[in-house]
């Protein structure tokens, strides 16, 4: 960290000298939410995103939030804050941190108050989203996880470009469909007069916007959350720069950190009277950082991250600053199973992360030796988590995806699409494989195929029956949640009893990390003694989890990124005051007047 507070020279363009109270370093919900509510009080705020787009990870999420105690779901639901409380402790029972979540629950509702009272942000309740553990104590079918409305990409006017696109192969030829009646009606496409007439629509919107703006006019998911709050907070005057990363953090000589030197589109040295906010994502993009934190990575080549902007460059930040990485927490990152394959155009490498289709009824995930390892309509974190548990002694882990025809022609498997669509693409990429009998197919991907047609006739019984004896797939509300609700016995189980057969390879990513920054419960960044570093906070992704590393629901990062966020913008001035710089102190009451 440099100690000196002035410009800079050596950036393309010219070197200024900066001003403002709050320096945001990414433009994800949490960075956002920091600066819409320090805005929202007067304070001179600007955000500085690295990448040429804003709205980070958050812009191609499916953008629900985990935010147990919003007034309208709770109120719906019946939900209480001791139920909150005593999922969470189950959730991650060795690593709970009770003044973190108490936190966390305090600020949910006027969080979520202030954004839907104050913004552009609208969001919506749906009646089920069910936890992600519903054996757990204190877990509930909904109420918990909320929705943003869509959103017109031309509030942005001028700006609009600068969105973070859709991740591109996860969606359906442009379109991204929403969790819920959205994506149903596409699962059913191909099966329904009525679903095939709302996809074509759906499609043939965006490809006519595609042809006449260059980019879906209708956003959904994270990508409506994040139009939504970009304009808010370039309402509220927020200077929101894109392609301009933090080159290096300054401060003075009592370690305060005082601003940053910023590169790219907007150089110069930024001095910020309150402080700097770390946001810019965890380090899931980063080799080395991961060989460190992530077992399954120990050579730095065995992991996909599919994530925006999570390079680690906050967690480096802080590092030159004083700061540590706090890895104590129960799973170090979300885990996202995904396929890795080429574009047929380009040759380069590309990502289908496997976040809502391995549940499926007639789909099953097995190892090496043609193996089921666990429940495939868990959560993609808990599943990812059982995967990397049965693969820890592999140097390279890795599993595999099967269905036969039947799948084939009504869901497909993740980005190889279900019938009428060609198949020969995916096979050309690398994506699908394919045997006309089982030990065809596992000879093919190298699976033992004795173990695997042991697999299949033992599942094809249970499917029949409609009861997984081996681990209980399609036993809980969430399970149901990701299967098909209109399957019948079990939403989650149908055989595989027709050839050809498939097969897609999955490997480990992620959805970011929860071991990162350490932060006190005000997230100011603190010293390995626990001291604050003065005039340096950290939140969403870049931070360690205030949920122990466990992962209760949809919208797990957002939901915190959105509430933490928000109390950060709410209270830099007054955290600023604390450290005792007299600037901060004059600012603080001018906020508080």
């Amino acid at each position: 960290m440099s100690t000196t507070p002035t410009s800079t020279s050596g950036h393309r363009g010219t070197t200024t000298d900066i001003r403002c109270d709050v320096l945001v370093v990414g433009s994800g919900v949490a960075g956002m939410a920091t600066a819409i509510r320090a805005a929202h009080d007067g304070l001179n705020v600007i955000v500085a995103e690295k990448s040429p787009h804003f709205g980070g990870t958050t812009a191609i999420s499916a953008g629900w939030a985990w935010v147990p105690g919003n007034p309208k779901g709770s109120a719906a639901a019946g939900d209480t804050r001791a139920e909150a409380e005593d999922y969470l402790k189950a959730l991650a029972p060795g690593t709970y941190n009770d003044s973190a979540v108490a936190g966390f629950l305090d600020t949910v509702p006027e969080a979520i108050d202030f954004f839907e009272d104050h913004t552009d942000v609208i969001f919506s309740y749906p009646d089920k989203a069910p936890d992600y553990q519903m054996d757990l104590p204190g877990a509930k079918l909904g109420g918990r996880a909320i929705l943003p409305a869509d959103a017109d990409v031309r509030m942005l006017g001028e700006r609009r470009r600068e969105l973070q696109p859709y991740l591109g192969s996860y969606t359906v030829f442009g379109y991204m469909p929403q969790v819920g009646p959205d994506l149903t009606q596409f699962l059913h496409a191909n099966q329904s007069v009525k679903s095939f007439t709302y996809v074509a629509l759906k499609l043939m919107k965006t490809w006519a916007d595609m042809a006449v703006h260059r980019q879906p006019l209708k956003r959904t998911n994270g990508s409506a959350l994040m139009t939504r709050m970009v304009k808010s907070a370039l309402d509220a005057g927020v200077r929101v720069w894109t392609g301009t990363p933090v080159v290096e953090l300054v401060g003075d000589d009592g370690g305060a950190v005082t601003g940053a030197v910023l590169g790219g589109a907007h150089p110069g040295t930024v001095q910020a009277r309150l402080g700097v906010v770390l946001a810019g994502g965890g380090f899931t993009g980063d080799e080395q950082l991961r060989r460190k934190y992530f077992a399954h990575d120990r050579h730095g080549t065995e992991h996909f991250t599919p994530t925006q902007g999570h390079d680690g460059s906050s967690a480096r930040m802080a590092m030159s600053a004083g700061g540590r990485i706090n890895a104590e927490v129960s799973s170090v990152a979300s885990w996202a199973p995904v396929t890795v394959f080429k574009s047929l155009r380009t040759g380069a490498q590309r990502l289908f992360p496997h976040l809502r289709q391995i549940g499926l009824p007639g789909m099953i995930t097995v190892d090496r030796a043609g193996k089921r390892f666990g429940n495939e309509a868990l959560s993609y974190h808990d599943f990812g988590g059982a995967m990397l548990r049965h693969e820890a002694d592999q140097d390279s882990p890795h599993a595999w995806i099967i269905g036969d025809k039947k799948l084939m022609d009504k869901y497909g498997i993740g980005y190889a699409k279900p019938w009428p669509v060609p198949r020969a693409p995916f096979k050309w990429m690398g994506y699908l494989h394919q045997g006309s009998t089982i030990e065809e197919l596992a000879g093919r991907i190298g699976v033992d195929p004795t173990g695997l047609q042991e697999t299949i006739a033992t599942f094809n019984r249970d499917a029949v029956a409609g009861v997984d004896t081996e681990y209980g797939r399609g036993s809980t509300a969430y399970n149901h949640f990701r299967g098909d609700m209109e399957h019948q016995p079990n939403p989650n189980l149908a055989t595989l009893d027709k050839g050809p057969y498939y097969a897609a390879k999955v490997q480990m990513g992620d959805l970011g990390t929860f071991a990162g920054i350490d932060v006190d419960d005000h997230h100011a960044v603190i010293r390995e003694d626990g001291s604050r570093i003065p005039g340096l906070y950290s939140v969403g992704a870049a931070a360690v989890s205030a949920f122990g590393g466990g992962y209760p629901g949809y919208g797990s990062h957002i939901g915190p990124g959105l509430v933490f966020g928000y109390r950060m913008g709410r209270d830099i001035a007054a955290l600023a005051a604390e450290s005792g710089r007299p600037e901060a102190l004059e600012r603080a009451l001018i906020v508080g007047a």
